[in-house]
């Protein structure tokens, strides 16, 4: 078949259901991709490294086996976040220090996927080290939102949302520590997951208990989203907290269950940040369409005041241990922003961070009482629709001044602090047509009810941001 341009619009469900009947190849799926990547990708710089030959070869060993025994993907090309390391293949960072990067070894998470029938083709584009919610980088430039090229694909898995979004990949690998999956989801109307710490096993680096970062699937549809993270599944003695796959258990199977919750709660806000009304008020009204499948909606939110000091501090924190010893030899190689945060952690007192563990475990704790009444949290994935791909940050919103280039996220990164599972869902358009994202939360550990009642919500909508879709070029 080879390539087959109709493929492109169809559900990573569908993709794999043809790779099981021998409908189509994983090499037909990648001459595919590789024709509409040389089509879309010089006007969104979404996917920046390209390894394909690697790919073929991966494919042709994988249809040596049965196509029942290609795993959950079957062959579905996947892109992997330019922070992750794929063995012979340039990996990054989005750093000048690692601009020559090529690892011998692939990442824990990744041998996962490609354990699972999934076959690397790319690396998609992140901001330095995934610092800051707007992707672009001194080693591949920026990456543009294929709804409006001079917007913001958000960060920092901007590129696994843009090629999502342009048909650029059928499912993509991403990341997420103050919303780096899900804020991507919201600007380019795509599906993405912050799965409970430990879900997804990865390479743990300097930071072994993390808790702030997880490794999380991103698809067009909850189901596809779905699929992905049933393959990325399971535990490994390299990451400490990893937890087991759970046996017998398809979350696939879970989105498709028709499970309705009884009660739900929406908050515009958190109570803890300014709001666009424009994006407040699209959110409102796709929460309160669960309405028409009997549930219970209620304007409530978990008390998380503490999030920004708490964050700010574990943050900093997280950026010292990973990255103090790349300052003390290559400052003039990191942007500010990378600086600022690796100098705040080393400038931390033992009190700071006591003051912010209690006040996550204060946070985790209201939070799971606050699940006690209500079966899902919605509210704003993301606290404005995308901004202008040359502003390096959200300054302002609503009357407010953000302190810094972190602040305008408190929105995800409450979210983040709590351990629930969150994930960003299409939930309508701007007037002037930019993609909104509705986060939905469940408790820790109970992704099952967050994918269901997200696939609820989602039949209600409609597919209100149909992907994949051509490049809207605005930019000269």
């Amino acid at each position: 078949m080879a390539n087959d341009p109709s493929l492109i619009a169809l559900s990573a469900h569908e993709i794999v259901d043809l790779l099981r009947i021998g409908a189509v190849t994983p090499l037909d799926l990648l001459d595919t991709l590789e024709a509409r990547i040389a089509k879309v990708d010089p006007a969104l710089n979404a996917l920046p490294t390209l390894c394909f030959e690697r790919a073929h070869m991966h494919a042709r060993e994988l249809m040596k086996r049965p196509p029942v025994e290609r795993g959950h993907l079957a062959g579905l090309p996947i892109p992997i976040k330019d922070l992750t390391e794929v063995a012979a293949v340039r990996t990054t960072y989005g750093s000048p220090i690692f601009k020559d990067h090529v690892p011998l070894h692939s990442d824990v998470l990744v041998e996962t996927i490609e354990d699972e029938g999934g076959i690397i083709y790319a690396k998609s584009n992140t901001p330095e080290f995934g610092a800051g919610a707007n992707t672009f980088n001194e080693v591949f430039g920026m990456t543009r939102n294929p709804w409006n090229t001079s917007l913001s694909a958000a960060g920092s898995s901007g590129g696994a949302a843009a090629a999502l979004a342009s048909g650029m990949a059928w499912l993509a690998h991403g990341s997420d520590m103050g919303g780096s999956l899900r804020n991507p989801a919201s600007f380019c109307g795509v599906v993405g997951l912050r799965p409970s710490p430990g879900r997804v096993a990865t390479d743990p680096g300097n930071k072994v208990d993390r808790l702030l970062s997880v490794e999380g699937p991103m698809g067009r549809s909850v189901e596809d989203v779905a699929l992905l993270f049933d393959a990325m599944l399971g535990e490994s003695p390299k990451d400490p907290v990893s937890l087991p796959r759970p046996a017998g258990e398809s979350y696939v199977q879970y989105a498709r269950s028709g499970w309705v919750p009884e009660k739900i709660a929406y908050s515009d806000d958190l109570g803890i940040t300014p709001v666009d009304p424009e994006v407040a008020a699209i959110c409102r009204k796709a929460a309160y369409k669960l309405q028409d499948a009997g549930v219970v909606v209620v304007d409530a939110h978990p008390d998380l005041k503490e999030a920004h000091d708490c964050f700010g501090v574990l943050r900093a924190m997280s950026f010292a241990t990973s990255h103090a010893e790349k300052l003390a030899k290559h400052r003039d190689l990191l942007k500010p922003d990378v600086v600022w945060n690796i100098e705040k952690g080393l400038q931390l007192s033992m009190h700071d961070v006591v003051r912010a563990e209690a006040q996550r475990a204060e946070m985790i704790r209201r939070t799971n009482e606050f699940f006690d009444d209500y079966d899902l949290l919605l509210c704003p994935a993301t606290i404005v629709a995308a901004f202008p791909v040359e502003q390096r940050y959200l300054e302002s919103c609503n009357g407010h001044t953000f302190a810094n280039y972190v602040e305008w996220l408190g929105i995800v990164y409450a979210i983040t602090l709590t351990t629930a599972p969150a994930l960003s869902l299409p939930c309508g358009m701007t007037k002037d047509g930019r993609p909104v994202g509705l986060q939905i939360v469940a408790r820790p550990r109970r992704e099952w009810k967050l994918l269901a009642g997200a696939k609820l919500l989602e039949t209600l909508l409609g597919h209100l941001c149909k992907t994949p879709i051509d490049p809207n070029i605005t930019h000269r």
